[in-house]
């Protein structure tokens, strides 16, 4: 069976006045999430993706995206694969502390792997839950993030929202959208766990426990809908790709508002 012929391939030009349809600018800071999968065909990639971005971005805008290293993590929480117990304490001992320019983000994807190495990048600190950043606030946004629930108040989601910044996702989902999390952190809707993180202390390897909730993201696609219902979310297709493009601070209100009404925790508010 034949692959099916490519019609319209995706160029950094094309890709750029696309976006800019959809009302992506210069002077925004934009959260991104991109599947390169998601796209028939892109003539060169992730690194296409990111020129795009950047070119945007140029004249007093900047670029966040999510560069999580997932496998940072306690082994005891993991299903994918899945860790005999037997074996946790050599699994802390084996990961490689964390690293931001070597770190295995594979997980996030080529095109977050390809934009943290680029040029003017700030990389948060977090082992497990770190960001990277481009442009004019880059610094602002990674300059400080707790190690401690990360994705909260102390976070470059925190500052995406107090900037009012939007999110720009490339043939991913609302269950992608990182910021979003902001919502279960002010809603009190999870329960609190202990996750673990290989990092560098004062020149040594270290295990470090660390607080966090148990967040979960099935639930932001109750939320798009809501969006979709008030016309917030701006929709197109770019070489068979969808993509969509919001406020943050939007979505992140709505869930938090959802959360707070179906909230289960109400012993600890």
């Amino acid at each position: 069976m034949l692959d099916k012929e490519v019609k319209q391939p995706v160029t950094k030009e094309s890709l750029i006045a696309e976006l800019k349809k959809l009302g992506v600018g210069p002077n925004q800071i934009i959260e991104v999430h991109a599947s390169l999968a998601s796209f028939d065909y892109v003539v060169g990639g992730a690194a296409t993706i990111v020129d795009a971005l950047l070119e945007i971005a140029k004249d007093g805008g900047t670029i966040l995206m999510p560069t999580h290293a997932s496998d940072n993590s306690e082994p005891s929480k993991w299903s994918n694969p899945p860790i005999s117990p037997s074996l946790y304490d050599e699994v802390r001992k084996s990961i490689p502390a964390y690293d931001a320019q070597s770190s295995d983000i594979s997980k996030m994807g080529s095109v977050a792997e390809n934009f943290r190495h680029r040029s003017g990048v700030v990389i948060s600190s977090h082992p497990s839950l770190s960001y990277a950043a481009w442009g004019r606030y880059a610094k602002l946004l990674c300059n400080r993030q707790s190690l401690h629930f990360p994705l909260s108040e102390e976070s470059p989601a925190a500052r995406l929202y107090e900037l009012k910044g939007y999110v720009l996702l490339l043939g991913c989902d609302f269950d992608s959208c990182t910021c979003m999390h902001l919502a279960e952190y002010r809603s009190d809707c999870r329960p609190i766990t202990i996750e673990g993180a290989k990092l560098k202390s004062e020149g040594e390897e270290v295990w470090r426990k660390y607080l966090d909730l148990e967040l979960k993201s099935e639930d932001f696609l109750v939320i798009k809908k809501i969006l979709q219902e008030r016309n917030s979310i701006r929709t197109t297709t770019i070489g068979g790709s969808a993509v969509q493009f919001f406020p943050a601070s939007t979505a992140i209100d709505e869930a938090t508002k959802y959360f707070e009404k179906t909230v289960v925790y109400d012993l600890y508010r």
